[in-house]
């Protein structure tokens, strides 16, 4: 997860102390490995897919940002193969080309 999150745009260079109590309290509850993965994925994807013209958003604090999209997927899990495909768009955005 380290590895991820060190490879997204718009995050801190280092993960903070807070960082990694929080991804040791998502271990201690069993959230699995993938889904908090495809959760990172999917919380950068629409942040660099906003509508164009509007206000940049704050980098990424926090691996608590991301909270949102683990409760989202544990509802609704992404279909087979869909992370990767988000794997896939990320280089593209995150470099400022089109997807």
């Amino acid at each position: 997860m380290l590895v991820l999150y060190a490879d997204l745009p718009d995050r801190p260079l280092c993960p903070s102390p807070a960082y990694q109590t929080l991804a040791r309290l998502l271990h201690q509850e069993a959230v699995p490995l993938p889904l908090v993965k495809s959760a990172l994925l999917l919380g950068t994807l629409r942040r660099l897919t906003r509508a164009t013209g509007m206000a940049p958003l704050p980098k990424i604090r926090s691996l608590a940002y991301f909270l949102p999209m683990i409760d989202e997927l544990r509802l609704q899990p992404l279909p087979d193969g869909y992370p990767d495909y988000l794997r896939l768009k990320l280089p593209n955005l995150s470099n400022g080309s089109s997807a």
